[in-house]
């Protein structure tokens, strides 16, 4: 049996001058539902599909407390196709 996808609460992308995205999003904390991880990353499109250039991940606890994440390591980040908004900003809402 395969493991749900989870799926963000909020999600926003900026196209930068340089053609790169830049994109936050807002993730349930997966052991505490009322924490949040927070995403800042930096993607652009290469020749392999889309590929992540920077990320900083920061963890709220339900108490309003923030810490930065360790970064991933680059085995741990597969390389998949995302879509990006056509109008260069995106937002959404859960």
């Amino acid at each position: 049996m395969m493991a749900e996808r989870q799926k963000y609460k909020a999600r926003f992308t900026s196209k930068l001058p340089n053609g790169d995205f830049l994109g936050l999003t807002v993730w349930p904390g997966k052991s505490d539902p009322t924490a949040e991880v927070l995403t800042i990353q930096i993607r652009r499109q290469g020749s392999a599909g889309w590929e992540t250039v920077h990320r900083v991940a920061i963890y709220r606890t339900s108490d309003g407390r923030y810490s930065l994440l360790p970064e991933r390591t680059p085995s741990s980040q597969p390389v998949k196709s995302e879509p990006v908004a056509s109008d260069e900003t995106g937002e959404s809402f859960e």
